[in-house]
């Protein structure tokens, strides 16, 4: 059954793909995607399942919670498991979800599978962000030299080489960003209908992203002829973070207070200290302040981890991941001011998601181990950016759009070729 779902997923890629570039691009893409979700499986059984790398943990827990679901079904039948349930399904409910269903149909564990899911979802993000450095502007040669970028950085590869819940996240994260940008060009009720059910899923994965998606959301509503300048858009932040502030009863209950209460497990003295004794642990101040040295956290968030630094094998691996990004940062200022030059509130709908990430992870760093997984979503945000300094005509790729494409309706191959020419 394992190798039937594995079959399954490949065929269900190739239609995916077809469906979703002409014919004359989808046949590159289908190449490195096919190769891509090949090199996960491979990546699974000779170094995760293994053991040849020592690292990770968490793909195991969420294994053997998705068995715990699939004992609850067989005595109770399918539904949604809550953490009233089962208590350490908690915020991993979609993966867990998904793992336990391949599970149920396999009739027992089934990791093969179960990652191949995953290695689906890494490459339907890839072709989420070729459509997304489109939107931007990015030309075709670029999107899809974007679109190898994401298909092999090592980071997210080996977090999505077994069952990790990164890949769902990213997934989920850049196609609620792709269908907001989407949806400031033109406004679309489906767009909006089609992000519901994502954002709820992603309550379910990672619940702070879903706040940090926040704000771009609120400003894909805006019609792109009625321009927002950025003074009132910096007003109504301050105004909302005020708001925050004055009426902290109102984030006692609901979902502001568990996001609430994860920054703080995150941000609390204990949980970092005990972070900062492992082999990946960095400290910054003794006394454990938050905004101590917040620069130098900045740096460490975006950059780590460093050649001179010791630590694991897998942060000395993760060494060639930061050189990549060192240049993706370098590229994307690049992109940046090219964006600024045509498109100044697609710019500012970028950096409304990205800064606060960032500040957000570097008031929690004390592993570097942990920082390179969850600062996946923005460095997959610096390659949409370099993707845009990569073009040899920036701004090409969001005028071959038509102003009503949607997510649901993808032109002809026809219409692409008059479109461009």
């Amino acid at each position: 059954m394992e190798y039937l779902i594995v079959a399954t997923l490949v065929m269900t890629l190739v239609f995916l793909v077809r469906r979703s570039f002409p014919r004359e691009t989808a046949r590159p893409v289908l190449i490195v995607l096919l190769a891509a979700f090949t090199t996960r499986l491979l990546i699974h059984f000779f170094i995760v399942r293994s053991r040849s790398l020592d690292y990770g943990g968490d793909n195991f827990d969420y294994e053997f919670i998705a068995m715990e679901v699939v004992t609850y079904w067989r005595n109770a039948g399918i539904q949604f498991v809550t953490s009233e349930v089962i208590p350490s399904i908690n915020t991993v409910a979609t993966p867990c979800h998904i793992f336990a269903f391949v599970m149920y149909l396999c009739g027992g564990f089934a990791p093969m599978a179960c990652t191949a899911v995953v290695a689906f979802i890494a490459c339907a993000l890839c072709i989420v962000m070729y459509k997304f450095a489109r939107l931007v502007g990015a030309d075709d040669r670029s999107s899809f030299r974007l679109l190898i970028l994401i298909a092999f950085i090592p980071g997210l590869l080996v977090h999505t080489s077994d069952m990790y819940k990164d890949g769902f996240n990213a997934f989920l994260v850049m196609t609620c960003l792709w269908l907001a940008a989407s949806n400031m060009q033109r406004f679309d009720i489906r767009k909006l209908l089609a992000m519901a059910p994502l954002i709820w899923a992603l309550w379910n994965v990672r619940p702070y992203m879903v706040f940090m998606c926040g704000l771009p959301l609120l400003f894909s509503i805006t019609s792109r002829k009625r321009m927002v300048s950025m003074r009132v858009m910096a007003l109504s932040v301050a105004a909302l973070m005020s708001f925050m502030l004055l009426y902290e009863q109102i984030l006692a209950t609901g979902p502001a207070a568990t996001m609430q209460r994860q920054l703080e497990k995150s941000q609390s003295t204990n949980v970092r200290s005990a972070l900062e004794q492992g082999g990946s642990g960095v400290v910054f101040s003794h006394d454990g302040a938050l905004w101590d040295e917040l620069p130098t956290k900045l740096l460490y968030t975006l950059l780590a981890p460093f050649p001179w630094m010791d630590g694991s094998a897998a942060l000395q691996l993760g060494k060639i991941e930061a050189l990549l990004v060192w240049y993706l940062l370098y590229c994307a200022i690049k992109g940046g001011r090219r964006l600024w030059q045509y498109d100044r509130k697609m710019l500012f709908f970028i950096l409304s998601f990205v800064m606060p990430v960032t500040i957000a992870y570097a008031t929690t760093i004390a592993n570097i181990g942990l920082i390179f997984r969850q600062r996946i979503p923005i460095v997959l945000i610096l390659g949409l950016l370099a993707a845009i300094a990569w073009a040899r005509e920036p701004g090409k790729g969001k005028r071959a759009q038509p102003p009503d494409e949607s997510p649901h309706h993808e032109q002809s191959p026809a219409n692409r070729a008059a479109s461009s020419g």
